[in-house]
């Protein structure tokens, strides 16, 4: 059985991390080692993929695991 799902479908929920964590943009993206402008694409759930490094480096930082912020859309 597979699903049916698109590329729109996978979210990647940063706000709610990055608010408990208290950072913002410009200091997650210094930490990860990624432009603002970048963060911002993935934050705002405009970017078509994310490297697992980043992924990890960002789960890092924010002491989550990756499904803690990747989820499908409801």
């Amino acid at each position: 059985m597979t699903a049916d799902y698109e590329l729109g479908d996978v979210v990647i929920d940063l706000t709610e991390r990055m608010d408990l964590a208290g950072l913002t943009v410009q200091e997650l993206s210094q930490r990860v080692g990624i432009t603002p402008a970048n963060l911002s694409i993935l934050k705002n759930n405009k970017a078509r993929g994310v490297r697992f490094g980043t992924l990890l480096a960002i789960c890092k930082e924010l002491e989550c695991e990756p499904g803690d912020i990747i989820r499908l859309r409801d």
